[in-house]
């Protein structure tokens, strides 16, 4: 599963600071590309490789050219995006989170009827420029935005940027969530809720499968509303997400938290202590240790030392070189 994060600045603030570290806190959703458009007087794009390293350290020089007052990013686990895409609605860049299932089929029943894809550098089918494709079937955008969720299968929730806003759409059944947040007249849309903390964001809302907002001049615009049935992935909560984002209202510390109670209620194993195993098992056997009256310890620590130390961070105008 990807992340997404989108942001639409009120008073003519540029966007592109903000678009960064919203994007850089959904690092944990995905290890293949990461990738930032913003739009002002042109659009802005920019897509790297960060298999091998970290989105901000690969976009902290690049922002600084970004001028405008939308932006969208993404953080991939498969597809290089975002794509800046031509078509009879006007040009528009797009990001998706998901995983559409039927790309094979979908994508040979387009060339049979004369559409070319141009993103085949990883020797398939960019799905997110299929989803553009498939979107601009529909006799208007939001109709192909519906029309898009009628034809494939799976999930895919999409944020896609034009001169009049940014539209946002949660996948049919809302497997991939989307959250609002807005501070001082400024919106955001995101998969992970924890991105809105340390940017001044409160929540707004959380769209409803199928929901179609807009963020623009206008503010939070709904153009189509949910529907009642939702299969949202609980591995979200249990593994995926960050432990400081919510989904649904729903903390996902919590939830760890809640289901290590749960196991140790039907565990009968004598143990000497409780350990998770870093990261997402760190709640679970807080929650376990919390109900068995076990004491927690930390014999498994995570070695993390090239993202670097957020008090010590990299200065490039120094350079030592030691030789014993």
């Amino acid at each position: 599963m990807s992340g997404i994060f989108g942001i639409a600045s009120g008073n003519g603030k540029n966007c592109a600071g903000e678009l960064l570290y919203g994007t850089d806190y959904h690092s944990h959703m995905g290890t293949e590309y990461g990738g930032m458009a913003v739009l002002g007087e042109r659009f802005y794009n920019s897509i790297h490789d960060i298999s091998k390293s970290q989105f901000k350290s690969k976009f902290f020089e690049e922002y600084k050219e970004m001028k405008g007052n939308y932006g969208i990013g993404v953080i991939s686990d498969r597809d290089a995006q975002p794509l800046i895409i031509g078509s009879k609605f006007g040009t528009f860049a797009i990001v998706s989170a998901g995983l559409v299932e039927n790309v094979d089929e979908l994508a040979t029943e387009l060339l049979e009827q004369g559409e070319t894809f141009g993103e085949m550098s990883s020797g398939g089918v960019n799905s997110v420029e299929l989803i553009a494709k498939l979107i601009n079937q529909g006799k208007t955008l939001i109709d192909g935005i519906e029309n898009l969720y009628n034809r494939i299968q799976g999930s895919a929730s999409i944020l896609l940027m034009k001169e009049d806003g940014i539209y946002a759409a949660r996948d049919r059944l809302g497997r991939t969530p989307l959250v609002v947040g807005e501070n001082n007249g400024s919106y955001v849309v995101a998969t992970e809720s924890c991105s809105f903390l340390n940017l001044g964001y409160q929540i707004k809302k959380y769209l409803e499968p199928g929901e179609i907002i807009r963020l623009g001049k206008k503010g939070l615009e709904e153009l189509s509303s949910g529907k009642a049935e939702k299969k949202i992935c609980s591995f979200l909560w249990i593994y995926t997400g960050y432990p400081a984002s919510t989904y649904e209202g729903i903390s996902v510390e919590l939830v760890r938290e809640r289901s290590g109670r749960f196991l140790a209620k039907n565990d009968t194993v004598k143990a000497d202590l409780v350990a998770g195993v870093p990261d997402s098992g760190v709640g679970h056997a807080i929650g376990y240790a919390q109900e068995s009256g076990l004491p927690y310890r930390r014999p498994l620590v995570k070695y993390t030392p090239g993202y670097g130390r957020s008090y010590t961070p990299p200065a490039r105008k120094y350079v030592i070189l030691w030789q014993p």
